[in-house]
């Protein structure tokens, strides 16, 4: 995964950008449970909306890092987060950030802070990598600050399944739930990618639909597509065509 080479190499910043259901905060997560503890001390963080400003970004940092009392003031703040990564450093770990809507990261004064975090380094050493996860608006937003964007290391863009990816995702999730029936045909797979527009969030809810409806129906394996158009109309899809 590109994303964790980027953290292992300390590379700085990395982003994973796609649309709503996609799985960015899938990955985000993966990747927070994939970076082992003996090498790296690592922040997951929600921005939850676009008002924060810098100095809530630079507390919640430090406070995740186990910065106690960092003071109120940015340079005390920033001061005792460089203390932390620096005693980080010396116990063979590296400090890694992950933000998770990271498209609400609207503020100039958020990314120039970002900037700032990158330059912790001792010589030869980077003590800290950013991975930002975020709507396709994300790239607008680094491009509104050119120094932070010359920063970026790694760039990973999630975009739908196509039809081929769509009816192996759905064998996946099957197996994995412990069914090994062929429970829809090629005809409902295809109904499911014209819908989803092989977004795997709506995947997932439609499936879901379909399995339940089926069920109630007493519908014989493998379901056809009537079933899946039925459920995508209930869901309101149809008014999205």
């Amino acid at each position: 995964m590109r994303l964790a080479r980027a953290v292992e190499e300390m590379k700085g910043l990395a982003i994973l950008v796609g649309d709503v259901g996609t799985g960015k905060t899938l990955l985000a997560r993966r990747l927070l449970e994939k970076l082992p503890e003996s090498k790296f001390e690592v922040s997951l963080l929600v921005v939850l909306h676009s008002d924060v400003n810098s100095e809530w970004l630079l507390k919640r940092l430090a406070a995740q890092f186990g910065a106690e009392n960092p003071g109120s003031t940015k340079v005390d703040i920033i001061q005792h987060l460089l203390e932390r990564l620096v005693k980080l450093s010396e116990e063979g770990r590296r400090g890694v950030i992950l933000i998770d809507e990271a498209h609400m990261l609207r503020k100039r004064e958020l990314l120039e802070e970002l900037r700032g975090l990158l330059n912790l380094e001792l010589p030869n050493k980077k003590l800290l990598s950013f991975v930002l996860f975020g709507m396709p608006e994300l790239d607008d937003n680094l491009k509104s600050e050119p120094a932070l964007a010359q920063r970026l290391a790694v760039r990973c863009h999630l975009k739908n399944f196509s039809k081929e990816i769509v009816a192996d995702y759905i064998r996946f999730r099957l197996f994995h739930a412990g069914c090994q029936a062929n429970v829809f045909s090629n005809e409902a797979v295809e109904r499911i990618h014209h819908w989803t527009n092989g977004n795997p969030r709506v995947i997932n809810v439609i499936c879901d639909n379909a399995l339940f409806e089926g069920f109630i129906r007493r519908v014989p394996l493998p379901m056809g597509g009537q079933i899946i158009d039925d459920v995508a109309i209930d869901l309101g899809l149809s008014t999205q065509k």
